[in-house]
C-alpha cells in the first residue's frame, strides 16, 4: 500500500516562457514561477504534514521550488535523482514548436520518444515505478511536468497512453492516496 503523496511540478521557468525543452538542463524560475511555488506552499501549509518527508528532483528549478514550498514543513530537503525530468538527449534546450514542425509530431508529448539520445517514456515509466516501489512514508514530491504525470499515472493505475489526458499544471498540488488523485488549489 502506497503512503499518501503530494506531487508538485516546479514553478514556471524562463525556458517554459520561451517554449524551450528543458529536460536535464536548468532554467531559473520566473517571478510568476516563484509565486506559483508560494501558492503551493500555502496549499500545503493548510494540510497536516506531520511525518511527511520532502523529496525533490536535484534539478535547479525543482530545488528552487522545493525551498519555497518547504517553509510549510519541518525536516530536511532531500534530492532524489529518480524525480528528475525525462531526458531529452540532443533536443534539450531546443524550441518545442520548431521540433514539432520539423518532425511532424502531433504535439510536445511525441517529442519525448523521438528525441535522439533521449530517455523515452517507457524508460521514464520504469524509473518512476522503481522509485515508487521504494517509497515507504508519506511524502511531498517536487518534480517536473512529465515526471509528475507519469508518477500519477502509475499511482492511479492508468495506462501510459493516458499521459496527455492526466491533469498537469504549475502552482497546484496533486494529492494521491489509495489510488485516487485530487487536484488541490488555494481555498480547496
Amino acid at each position: 500500500m502506497m503512503p499518501p503523496l503530494y506531487i508538485l511540478r516546479h514553478g514556471e521557468t524562463t525556458w517554459n516562457v520561451a517554449g524551450r525543452l528543458q529536460g536535464h538542463f536548468h532554467a531559473d524560475l520566473t517571478d510568476r514561477g516563484r509565486a506559483q511555488a508560494e501558492t503551493q506552499r500555502q496549499i500545503l501549509a493548510a494540510r497536516d504534514l506531520t511525518g511527511f518527508q520532502i523529496l525533490s528532483s536535484p534539478q535547479g528549478r525543482a530545488v528552487q521550488t522545493a525551498r519555497i514550498v518547504m517553509q510549510a514543513m519541518q525536516g530536511p530537503l532531500r534530492t532524489e535523482v529518480a524525480l528528475a525530468e525525462v531526458g531529452l538527449g540532443d533536443w534539450a534546450g531546443e524550441s518545442r514548436a520548431n521540433l514539432i514542425a520539423q518532425t511532424g509530431a502531433r504535439d510536445g508529448f511525441d517529442l519525448y520518444d523521438l528525441a535522439p539520445g533521449g530517455e523515452g517514456l517507457a524508460a521514464l515509466h520504469s524509473r518512476c515505478s522503481a522509485f515508487l516501489a521504494q517509497v515507504t512514508r508519506p511524502s511531498v514530491l517536487v518534480t517536473h511536468g512529465i515526471t509528475s504525470r507519469m508518477l500519477r499515472l502509475i499511482l492511479t493505475g492508468r495506462p501510459q497512453r493516458d499521459l496527455r489526458a492526466i491533469d498537469g499544471g504549475q502552482g497546484v498540488v496533486f494529492f494521491v492516496e489509495e489510488g485516487v488523485q485530487s487536484r488541490l488549489t488555494l481555498g480547496a
